[in-house]
C-alpha cells in the first residue's frame, strides 16, 4: 500500500509534509536556537534576524517555544490514535466471532461512548485524572474510539460472509488464525483511512485543549498554548497567530489529505485508477515521442 501512495503526487506531498512533521517532534527541543522557557528584556519583538518569528509578552522566542512544541503536539495526536485503535478495532474485529453475549456488551458500550459530550467529558475526566498530556489523550482515545469500532466491525462482516472465510470457519479454523490471515488484510485498509483521519482530529483536539490550558502545565510550550499566549497582545502583534494557525492547519490538512489517498489506492479500484495513470502517462509519452519524431523528419526535409 505505501508504494501505491508514493505513486500518487498528493500522496508523495502529504508523506513529505507529515515525515517533515514527525522530524520537528523528534529533533524540535534540540533544532530551538533558544531556551523556550527562559525571557528576555526583548517583549513582543517583531520578527528579525535576532528572532525569525518575534518574541512572546515574557520575551521568550516564539520559533524556539514552535519548535520545542513539536513533541507534545504530534505525540499527543499519536497517542489518541493508537488508544482508539486497540480500544476500538480490536474489539470491532472480535465483536463478529465471539459471539452474541460480547456483541452485545461491546454494542452497548460503543453507544455509551458515542452519547457522551466529547469535549465536556474529556476535560471532566482529566480534571479527575490529573492535569497531563497522558491523561487527556487517553480520555480523547477512548472517546474516538467508536470510530474505529464501527469501521472495523463493518469490514469485518462484509468478509466474514465470504466462502473462504466460511470454509475456514467448517474446517474448524481459530478465530485468532480467521483473523489474521483472513480478515486482517481486507480490514487494514478501512482502519488506516481512520487512522489518518483520527490522527488530524487529534491533532486539532490536543490544540485545543493546550490552548485552554488543559493537560499541559505552564510554562511549558505547546503549539495551542503558543497560539492561545500571541491572542492576548493582538494590538502589538496582529500577525503572531498565523505561524501556529497556519502549521496546525496544514498537519490537519496533510492527514486528511492521507486519508483520502489511502483510500482511492485501497482494493481493486485502486488498482484500476493506478492502471489508468499509468496508462494515460505512457500514452502521452507516446504522442510526445510521436510528435518529436515528427519535427525531426520535417527538419531533415528542410534540409538541403
Amino acid at each position: 500500500m505505501i508504494r501505491r501512495i508514493l505513486r500518487l503526487p498528493s500522496g508523495r506531498f502529504a508523506v513529505a509534509f507529515l515525515a517533515f512533521i514527525l522530524m520537528l517532534a523528534v529533533l524540535g527541543p534540540a533544532l530551538a536556537p533558544y531556551n523556550p522557557l527562559t525571557g528576555t528584556d526583548d517583549l513582543l519583538a517583531h520578527p528579525s534576524a535576532a528572532h525569525w518569528l518575534g518574541t512572546d509578552y515574557l520575551g521568550r522566542d516564539v520559533l524556539s517555544r514552535i519548535l520545542a512544541g513539536s513533541t507534545i503536539s504530534v505525540f499527543g495526536a499519536v497517542q489518541v490514535a493508537v488508544i482508539a485503535l486497540f480500544v476500538g478495532a480490536i474489539p470491532g474485529i472480535l465483536s463478529v466471532y465471539l459471539g452474541r453475549v460480547f456483541e452485545w456488551f461491546t454494542l452497548r458500550f460503543v453507544d455509551t461512548l458515542i452519547a457522551l459530550p466529547f469535549l465536556v467529558f474529556a476535560v471532566a475526566a482529566t480534571a479527575l485524572l490529573g492535569n497531563g498530556i497522558p491523561q487527556a489523550m487517553f480520555t480523547v482515545g477512548i472517546m474516538v474510539s467508536p470510530l474505529f469500532y464501527r469501521v472495523a466491525r463493518a469490514a469485518t462482516l462484509s468478509v466474514a460472509g465470504s466462502q473462504y472465510v466460511e470454509a475456514a470457519v467448517l474446517a474448524g479454523a481459530r478465530t485468532w488464525w480467521i483473523v489474521r490471515t483472513h480478515v486482517f488484510a481486507k480490514v487494514l485498509p478501512p482502519i488506516a483511512i481512520a487512522t489518518a483521519n483520527t490522527l488530524g482530529v487529534g491533532f486539532v483536539v490536543v490544540s485545543t485543549l493546550t490552548f485552554l490550558g488543559i493537560g499541559i502545565q505552564p510554562p511549558a510550550p505547546s503549539w495551542g498554548g503558543v497560539l492561545a499566549s500571541d491572542l492576548g497582545y493582538l494590538d502589538y502583534r496582529p500577525y503572531a497567530p498565523v505561524f501556529t494557525t497556519v502549521l496546525i492547519m496544514l498537519t490537519v490538512w496533510a492527514f486528511n489529505l492521507l486519508a483520502d489517498v489511502i483510500r482511492d489506492v485501497a482494493g481493486e479500484s485502486g488498482r484500476a485508477l493506478l492502471a489508468d495513470r499509468d496508462a494515460a502517462r505512457a500514452a502521452k509519452s507516446a504522442r510526445r515521442g510521436t510528435s518529436a519524431e515528427a519535427r525531426l523528419q520535417t527538419i531533415g526535409r528542410s534540409t538541403p
